[in-house]
């Protein structure tokens, strides 16, 4: 008899959390490190588990991995930590449980960060050292990101054909995080290969009972749920989990009434958690049927329409400048507003309005969005950076600026703190901006992060930047190529400073249908010239053009001429090639940038009266 034999006939008790009994016990390092370490506490815990009921026990292996041992320098252990769980697991069950070799995903928000060959890799080094050690089977657990789950589920089932368990991790109720019904993710799995598919982790029983209302019984698989014991409190520095054993018990009996033949616990989770499962199932009768609840369908209200195109849609059929300005780092807008206006007089298609540039406080792009918006009928483009926000503030900022009605992003991964006038400040990036892309086409869609209805479309215009500043230009446009693969409608460049570089970037990206503004940046002073070539990441200036400005260093207006001659050089370089053009006005040189636009719209001028007369 093996586990999917009994599985077949009864439901079956697996065992709750290791990290959770560790934690309570005072340890707060690399919970796989025991394994080595402090072997006779792992054994203890699987002893008291089996005690409790469990009838399958996991291998303290979860973080076990080549990345996350990384952290702790462990990285050269994963077969000793690995080889020791499987060997410690064995020695507790005696043969009274199945041993389960366990596997973490890697992937949470900022997926990202780590490609699917690493995932590949990484998988791959810990599951041969588990197979090797003979374990009963395996449990591919906490996976948020349904695509490195279908990747590592169909390496296992090439490798093995041992029992595989396959759950998925939600942040809603019913759906994963890219908006996948449950229902459909497990039955996926199945189709996979994986022998049991369910839940474990974030969710308590109440919100995974939810969850499993709308999922029928698999035809060949079976249905698991490992939930946690409640939502986490907070308490003195560290996180507590209070729900009674009692509720676990009541709520064994709903699981089982929804199909589900493998129990056991997440986080919160103890060996009373586990006795409570077992009394709750005397008999351990599953059910071959059940009233499967229909999907709710939500309807998303359509995003509604915007009076104008879209600035990707702009630098497709005519000449388009955008212009930023960044927001003061002083209160107080009337520099500022004198500056936006004298722009839009110049006719400007759109300000666009830095996210805390340089990792330095200025007043809220949003804010000054807004009242350009209001007071001068200006088209706003706001950049969002990953740094300042979480994912929760992240979002929050996009329905923000949704019910505001600005619908032009920029979005940026940002400077780091460390760069800025707070060094000490931390910087968040939960996203990438790969990931952020994503979750603003995401919210196009109508869905949240977690999968959850917004209620609304939103119609965001994605803007992204390209920093073509690099030494292979071939890798900065495959990063662009991904861009426009997670969403990306348009882009802005960095500032270029070389003509022979606008031509390279034309050669390099005439294949791609979207529209690219070349960054344009006009420069005020030699030493303006030389902090940008030196000390600001992505900017490198030619000897040339440091040579032209240090040649009138100690004169203001000449400085000014300078470097006015250099950006319409550039913007002359780009005309033919480009029709987006991005001018950033440094220190808030409106002047300057102004007289750039009324270049740009004489020589467009110029153009077509050529046009005419040539026929």
């Amino acid at each position: 008899m093996g586990l999917l034999d009994d599985l077949k006939q009864r439901i079956v008790i697996a065992d709750g959390a290791m990290g959770t009994l560790l934690y309570a016990h005072g340890i707060d390092r690399c919970f796989e490190e025991l394994n080595i370490t402090k072997p006779e506490e792992i054994v203890h815990i699987h002893e008291a588990y089996i005690e409790a009921g469990a009838e399958v026990i996991q291998t303290n292996t979860y973080g076990a991995n080549y990345v996350k041992l990384a952290r702790y320098g462990l990285q050269d252990d994963v077969k000793e930590i690995n080889k020791a769980a499987v060997q410690l697991a064995k020695q507790a069950s005696k043969e009274r449980a199945y041993v389960l070799g366990t596997i973490g995903g890697l992937r949470s928000t900022n997926k990202s960060t780590i490609s699917l060959e690493e995932v590949k890799r990484t998988f791959r080094e810990q599951l041969y050292v588990l197979l090797h050690e003979g374990v009963d089977g395996l449990l591919l657990e906490t996976y948020y990101d349904f695509e490195e789950l279908q990747t590592v589920l169909s390496i296992a089932r090439k490798e093995t054909t041992l029992p595989i368990i396959a759950h998925v991790t939600l942040h809603d109720i019913g759906v994963l995080q890219h908006g996948m019904p449950l229902a459909e993710a497990l039955y996926q799995l199945e189709l996979l290969g994986a022998d049991v598919v369910g839940l474990n982790c974030h969710l308590g029983p109440y919100h995974m009972l939810r969850s499993l209302e709308e999922v029928p019984i698999p035809t060949r698989a079976f249905l698991s749920v490992y939930p946690n014991a409640s939502l986490p409190q907070y308490r003195d520095g560290r996180f507590i989990y209070e729900t009674s054993e009692q509720y676990f018990e009541e709520t064994a009996r709903a699981f089982r009434d929804q199909g589900v033949r493998l129990i056991g616990g997440c986080c919160g989770t103890t060996p009373k958690h586990i006795a409570a499962l077992a009394r709750a199932l005397p008999d351990r009768t599953p059910v071959y049927k059940k009233e499967v609840k229909q999907r709710h369908t939500i309807v998303v209200q359509e995003a509604e329409q915007t009076k104008e195109p879209s600035l990707a849609d702009i630098a497709r059929t005519r000449r388009t400048i955008i212009v930023e300005l960044d927001p003061p780092k002083k209160l107080g807008l009337t520099t500022f507003l004198e500056g936006a206006k004298a722009l839009k007089e110049a006719h400007i298609d759109a300000l666009t309005l830095a996210d805390n540039s340089l990792a330095t406080p200025r007043i809220s792009n949003v804010a000054v969005g807004t009242i350009v918006k209001q007071q001068l009928n200006m088209r706003p483009l706001i950049h969002i950076t990953c740094r300042d926000r979480n994912l929760i503030g992240l979002q929050s900022h996009l329905m923000g600026l949704h019910t505001l009605g600005m619908t032009d992003v920029l979005a940026l991964t940002g400077d780091p703190s460390k760069v800025g006038d707070f060094p000490g400040a931390t910087s968040v990036y939960d996203l990438s901006s790969f990931d952020l892309i994503s979750l603003i086409r995401q919210f196009n869609e109508g869905l949240s992060y977690s999968g959850k209805p917004l209620g609304q479309k939103t119609n965001f215009s994605i803007a992204a930047a390209f920093n073509p500043n690099v030494r292979h230009l071939d890798k900065a446009v495959k990063r662009l190529e991904k861009k426009i693969e997670c969403g990306a409608h348009y882009f802005l460049t960095q500032p270029l400073y070389s003509e022979k570089q606008i031509e390279d970037v034309y050669e390099a990206t005439k294949h791609l249908p979207t529209p690219i503004y070349i960054g344009i940046m006009p420069l005020t002073s030699a030493r303006n010239a030389d902090f940008l070539h030196h000390e600001v990441p992505g900017i490198t200036l030619s000897d040339d053009i440091r040579a032209r400005m240090a040649a009138c260093a100690n004169d203001p207006v000449q400085s000014t001429k300078e470097g006015l001659a250099i950006a319409k050089s550039l913007i002359d370089a780009a005309f033919d090639l480009f029709r987006g053009i991005y001018l950033i006005t440094p220190f808030l040189r409106y002047d300057m940038t102004v007289e750039l636009v009324r270049y740009i719209h004489e020589k467009e001028r110029l153009t077509k009266e050529r046009t005419v007369y040539y026929g």
